[in-house]
């Protein structure tokens, strides 16, 4: 591939990325920090995100404890928790707040798979529009005569190569994590 392609592939890349981290933070029965990536706390008056207010780790293999630096923001991290989509009710022992992850229902497990093939379509179209971005780029050059007919075909098939690529990599990981969540 030339280097004219770099920006697209980059982008593309970019997607799957994303969609890799988004994976991250919907749960399955095992306990993992990166659940509570989306979930930030009321800090003195600053959205601050979970991590950077107190210690999180896994004392058991169904469970999360988060120990804040500042016993202050307790309250706080229970509320943004309650409010936030993870799906778990914290307990709060006054010096520290415990997850505890029950075994996924079978109608949970559909709904995380919904929610798996969403944000997978989401990447796709992402994609695509990626795609569509180097398609009117090419266009606009040839029109401009700054490419010939047949470098455009050219530029067209690979573009739509590096397209059918990044698609597969993008259903691959959503296989990977469906199967996952029907594992547990």
């Amino acid at each position: 591939m030339s280097n004219q392609y770099q920006a697209y592939q980059d982008k593309m890349q970019k997607t799957v990325d994303v969609l890799k981290h988004e994976f991250t933070t919907i749960r399955t029965g095992r306990p993992n920090a990166a659940v509570l990536d989306k979930v930030t706390v009321d800090y003195y008056g600053v959205q601050t995100p979970v991590q950077q207010v107190g210690n999180i780790s896994s004392p058991d293999p169904h469970s999360l404890l988060i120990q804040p630096y500042d016993s202050s923001v307790l309250k706080g991290i229970e509320k943004a928790i309650l409010a936030s989509d993870i799906g778990i009710t914290p307990q709060n022992d006054g010096k520290a707040i415990r997850l505890t992850f029950p075994p996924l229902t079978e109608e949970r497990r559909r709904e995380l798979t919904k929610q798996v093939s969403k944000y997978a379509e989401e990447a796709k179209v992402a994609i695509r529009n990626v795609r569509r971005d180097a398609m009117d780029d090419f266009k606009a050059q040839k029109k401009a005569s700054e490419m010939t007919e047949d470098d455009y075909k050219i530029a067209e098939k690979d573009i739509q190569n590096l397209t059918d690529k990044f698609i597969k990599e993008v259903e691959a990981e959503s296989a990977k994590k469906e199967k996952e969540l029907l594992e547990i």
